[in-house]
């Protein structure tokens, strides 16, 4: 039986198109359609653009007759509804931005625009982006595609589960904490981030600028590579993206990993790690030792204080950040008897708990006299935690560790225990601290089914050997070959 177009990575489907063997229309079609039959058991979207979806589809048909397409002409993709889109529902799943519909595209999707790519719609997320498991959507939350009623990680959890369901191609989504990589490991997908100043910003909704990074959800790890080819670079209007050349990332896929240094870093194998994760874990590592790696034991020394560092930083930058939604400028406005209760009616009701909660923790962490005691000194040790990596990389090329301690958890199961959650980025947020790339990639399955993902890390726009030793891994296994059923 034939490979169904929807089952199909962007370097299968995109020489088909350019074969001529299938039109896009058909292939936007068919996504429609399964969308249409199934997301409502998954809850991937929030917004499905079947009219706009198909008018790109048609323009790049168009495109491919004339000889102007691109590796991504005419791809069905999904976009992480933190991404502003010209006309198109943009809410960040929050109540507070529930109709706003931005008057121009996001960088990132100015340029997939440019290369021809279909937006199917936007997919859903923790609100805001603050979360691990996209049980802070105002819209309801996404279930995982291989058990439904475990949680697909988070923030981008609509975007991981789209790809694993078969309901887009490839997706974008951002990372602050983890929220490309966990996700992705949780639904069995690949998820890249790149270094800090990669990718363009602009038209990110904000949650803390320092730490946010927009990057490619995808079935393979060579279709992370042609994302990225296509967002990366300099931006005029992002300060902080980096005027660096862009290298061919695809190049780097093709060179084997004998000889290649990975570090092992020993504080990621401590306590807490599930039994699963682990053996998982342990098993990768021995996959890449027996293609000619060598395997080196680094310490990064202030892992312990990562989470606390970030729940400083993050929230005090989300505090500044989300003051902007005060029912004057856009978004929702709830009315008061006065300036100050418009305010306060607007925020409380436009708000769910997550980010009022994380509001509030950075609106303490910034005031008058606990600025030196938080926020100052989790500055200080984010440097301490960048050095550790610096000094990892004296001695490795890349680092290879797990994603995160567990498998997706059960819907509900800590949704009443911040902490806990917290927790459950540890092994992610240290290289959003420090700026750098990291990708997920399939390395197994624990015990109920779940997936589990291995997580390589590389230095400052690295992306390259990152790319390339998950590629090798890939292409020795056929983890990513899997895929739920309905």
């Amino acid at each position: 039986m034939a490979e169904p177009l929807y089952s199909m990575s962007i370097s299968r489907l995109a020489p088909i198109l350019g074969r001529g063997e299938v039109s896009p229309v058909e292939v936007t079609e068919q996504f429609l359609e399964r969308i249409g039959r199934l997301d409502e058991k998954i809850h991937a979207y929030l917004t499905v653009d079947a009219d706009g979806a198909l008018a790109q589809a048609r323009n790049a048909e168009a495109r491919r007759r004339e000889g102007e397409a691109t590796t991504l002409t005419g791809i069905p993709l999904a976009l992480k509804d933190v991404l502003a889109t010209q006309g198109l529902r943009t809410t960040c799943a929050s109540r507070i931005l529930e109709n706003f519909a931005p008057p121009f595209d996001a960088t990132v999707c100015a340029r997939l625009r440019q290369a021809g790519a279909v937006f199917l719609g936007k997919v859903n997320m923790d609100e805001f982006a603050m979360g691990s498991s996209t049980e802070n959507s105002a819209f309801g939350v996404t279930h995982n595609p291989w058990r439904r009623d475990h949680i697909p990680g988070g923030s981008s959890g609509g975007a991981a589960a789209a790809v694993a369901a078969d309901l887009c191609t490839a997706s974008l989504g951002s990372d602050t904490g983890g929220s490309i990589r966990q996700p992705a490991s949780h639904c069995g997908v690949v998820g890249l981030k790149p270094t800090y100043g990669r990718v363009s910003r602009y038209g990110l909704v904000a949650y803390a600028s320092s730490l946010d990074q927009i990057g490619p959800v995808t079935k393979e790890v060579r279709d992370a590579a042609i994302l990225l080819q296509a967002i990366a670079g300099q931006d005029r209007r992002d300060s902080t993206s980096v005027p660096a050349p862009v290298p061919d990332y695809q190049e780097a896929l093709g060179q084997d990993v004998r000889g290649l240094k990975i570090g092992v870093p020993k504080e990621y194998f401590g306590e807490g790690l599930d039994p699963d994760v682990r053996e998982a874990v342990e098993a990768a590592l021995k996959t890449l030792a027996s293609l000619g790696a060598d395997l080196v034991e680094v310490s990064l020394p202030h892992t312990e204080y990562a989470v606390a560092t970030y729940y400083v930083v993050a929230v005090a930058e989300a505090s500044s950040n989300l003051a902007r939604y005060d029912g004057v400028k856009y978004g929702v406005r709830r009315e008061g008897r006065n300036l100050m209760e418009m305010y306060y009616n607007t925020r409380a009701s436009g708000f769910g708990a997550e980010v009022r909660r994380r509001i509030m923790l950075g609106t303490y962490a910034l005031s008058a006299g606990y600025y030196e005691a938080y926020y100052k000194k989790a500055s200080q040790v984010r440097m301490l935690i960048r050095r550790d990596f610096d000094a990892a990389f004296n001695k490795c090329a890349a680092i290879a560790a797990p994603v995160a301690p567990t498998p997706a958890f059960r819907i509900g199961e800590k949704i009443d225990d911040p902490l806990t959650m917290y927790l459950s980025d540890i092994f992610t947020i240290s290289a959003n601290l420090a700026g750098i790339p990291g990708i997920s990639v399939p390395c197994g399955f624990s015990s109920l089914g779940l997936p589990i993902g291995l997580q390589i890390l590389g230095p400052p726009f690295g992306e390259p050997v990152v790319l390339q030793t998950a590629y090798a891994f890939e292409q020795a296994t056929d983890f990513h070959k899997r895929r739920p059923e309905f």
